[in-house]
């Protein structure tokens, strides 16, 4: 028992918990957004707010392709909906939140006679042996 208690106990099952329950919420809200709003617009729009009526029929046999539009249709507002509510938003927010990296502190100069690139240490250029303004020479 002592076992089990420790695997429900655990962060990921509860946060999976939690992730089904509001995912669970959260698709009935984006459903009667398409259902209530965005369908009756279309349907507006087209003048048929049910396709699920049409068919083809083939020796004797009706092809309901009514139905499959209404699902083709009620799949694009719900992927338009997600789309456009809540992965764009939440984008913006993470992009946001993000901070540019801070830049790397340089490694290098330059010789302010020849303009070679030199360690930032360096006390002469390797390159024109000029002595390197602020530092003593070493013996």
């Amino acid at each position: 028992m002592k076992g089990f208690r420790q695997f429900l106990l655990r962060g990921n099952v509860v946060d999976l918990a939690v992730g089904v329950v509001i995912g669970a919420a959260f698709g009935a809200l984006v459903t009667s957004f398409v259902k209530d709003v965005l369908t009756p617009l279309i349907a507006a729009i087209f003048k048929q707010p049910d396709f699920s009526t049409m068919y083809v029929e083939v020796h004797g046999s009706k092809i309901m392709y009514g139905s499959f539009l209404n699902a083709l249709i009620a799949f694009l507002l719900v992927a338009f909906a997600v789309y456009y509510f809540v992965v764009l938003p939440v984008n913006a927010l993470v992009a946001r939140a993000r901070k540019a990296p801070a830049p790397a502190d340089p490694t290098t100069k330059k010789c302010p006679e020849c303009l070679s690139e030199i360690p930032i240490d360096a006390h002469r250029c390797a390159f024109c042996t000029s002595q390197l303004a602020g530092s003593a020479i070493r013996a």
